[in-house]
């Protein structure tokens, strides 16, 4: 049975660029590249184990062989780029106190006004 994912719009730019370049569907293509993705973590030259390692600070990645820093690097983008409930907990109390939240694109220190509710 088919099933829908949600993919990300650069995601889905990249696999229909690389689609039309091979001759592929779209699914043609997610199907390739998650076959050669799992044949890369079955194989020698990854190991997964070690990825989290480095990921959990386990492991400096240095250590990791090339396969492995480039699956490290991809993950903690993404780690990166999402945000916990601890830290959006964290923020929401900074900004009740009307502390800073972040930075901008100058890399300025970012206030907010401390929320009235509190």
């Amino acid at each position: 049975m088919a099933q829908s994912v949600k993919l990300a719009d650069d995601v889905m730019d990249l696999i229909r660029r690389e689609a039309d370049l091979h001759s592929r569907s779209v699914a043609g293509q997610i199907t390739h590249w998650l076959r050669l993705g799992r044949a890369i973590e079955q194989s020698g030259a990854y190991d997964h184990a070690r990825v989290t390692a480095a990921l959990e600070g386990r492991l400096d990645t240095v250590e990791l062989r090339e396969e492995e820093a480039v699956a490290w690097l991809d993950a903690f983008t993404d780690k990166m780029s999402s945000h916990s409930a601890t830290e959006k907990a964290f923020f929401a109390k900074r900004q009740t106190l009307g502390q800073g939240v972040g930075l901008d694109a100058a890399g300025n220190l970012v206030h907010a006004a401390p929320d009235a509710s509190a």
